[in-house]
């Protein structure tokens, strides 16, 4: 099992000492930059999507790390809430099935 905690801390070292830059709206520009580098490659059936995938949870530990977040515990916290939501079906105007949250006391 890999532990998220140390890799933040593996992330942010590895950032300290090739001296890249840290600031934090760049940060979100660049996971997004790769996530839609996933997207690119993904929609053109082109190798490389999960290596993309990577970078974008590189960037997403890194921050987490500056911004003092356990990523570990936030994704099995929100785990147990989508399990916990619920949907219903409705009918798209082209006849596709699309799932709707059902807004409860438990949402924000």
């Amino acid at each position: 099992m890999v532990d998220l905690k140390e890799l933040q801390k593996e992330v942010m070292r590895n950032k300290v000492e090739k001296g890249f830059s840290m600031e934090m709206a760049n940060e979100f520009c660049r996971a997004h930059e790769e996530l839609s580098e996933a997207f690119s490659k993904w929609n053109k059936n082109q190798d490389g999507v999960a290596e993309e995938f990577a970078d974008v949870a590189v960037f997403l530990l890194g921050m987490c790390e500056q911004l003092g977040y356990d990523l570990e515990k936030e994704l099995v916290r929100k785990i147990e809430i989508n399990k916990n939501r619920k949907y219903k079906v409705m009918k798209s105007p082209d006849g596709k099935d699309i799932f709707i949250r059902e807004k409860t006391d438990l949402d924000p």
